[in-house]
């Protein structure tokens, strides 16, 4: 007696969800690091939180700005690309890892605010 019942299998991580984890986590250390002289002791400032821990980085970073903006720029837009392919090819990517689409979801957006905002402040 066999049955036919479908065993699901685990699924695996595809190419697409860690190249579009890895690029969105670099895009988000580009700005931050892009975005740590000016841009986020002025905001985290208007928060009423202290921002003087960023100006060690702030002098690090300062004179690979511009490298770091594009790097940024790169990696978020290669990461956004990927993320969306994955969700246009997959009907249901939400169902399928919540804990990974917010994470994208969220690093691409504050990657995203932060290199506008290095840019502004440039």
């Amino acid at each position: 007696m066999t049955d036919n019942i479908e065993r699901s299998m685990p699924e695996r991580v595809t190419l697409s969800d860690s190249g579009a984890t890895l690029l969105a986590a670099g895009g988000l250390a580009a700005a931050f690091g892009a975005a740590s002289c000016c841009a986020l002791p002025m905001l985290l400032g208007s928060l009423g939180l202290a921002g003087a821990w960023l100006s060690g980085l702030g002098l690090l970073a300062g004179p690979y700005r511009l490298a770091l903006l594009a790097s940024a720029v790169v990696c978020l837009a290669g990461g956004g690309l990927l993320f969306w392919r994955r969700r246009a090819v997959v009907a249901c990517a939400p169902c399928r890892r919540p804990l990974t689409t917010a994470f994208l979801t969220g690093a691409l957006s504050l990657g995203a605010v932060l290199t506008v905002l290095g840019f502004i402040f440039a």
